[in-house]
């Protein structure tokens, strides 16, 4: 079993409706992390919009793959919010585990 090792929580607040997505890039602004954005941290849990969302900016989070990556590539977010492999723009750690495709949890080392 994957585990995360949170260091630093924060909250912000949620402009939209969040309850889908925990484990997925946030941006500064409290929307989705768009694609090679820097991003705030990982969405901790599903949260309503107007609510304080918790987001994990330091530590080991688990993250829903975009693609395929490999151990100790690294990430960036994609379009939605998902771990992909850096190609261009701003990276948002590395990882700690491999996907063999989209929507698999994995660890990454937030930076």
């Amino acid at each position: 079993m994957k585990t995360e090792q949170p260091l630093l929580i924060t909250s912000i607040l949620a402009p939209a409706d969040h309850t889908s997505s925990k484990n997925k890039f946030i941006g500064f602004d409290g929307n989705l992390c768009g694609a090679n954005s820097k991003s705030l941290g990982v969405c901790n849990a599903n949260t309503a919009i107007n609510n304080q969302m918790p987001v994990m900016s330091k530590g080991i989070a688990l993250v829903l793959s975009g693609a395929a990556v490999s151990v100790g590539a690294k990430i960036a977010s994609d379009a939605n919010g998902k771990a992909v492999t850096y190609s261009s723009g701003e990276h948002n750690g590395f990882t700690l585990d491999s996907a063999s495709g989209a929507d698999e949890l994995i660890r990454v080392l937030l930076l």
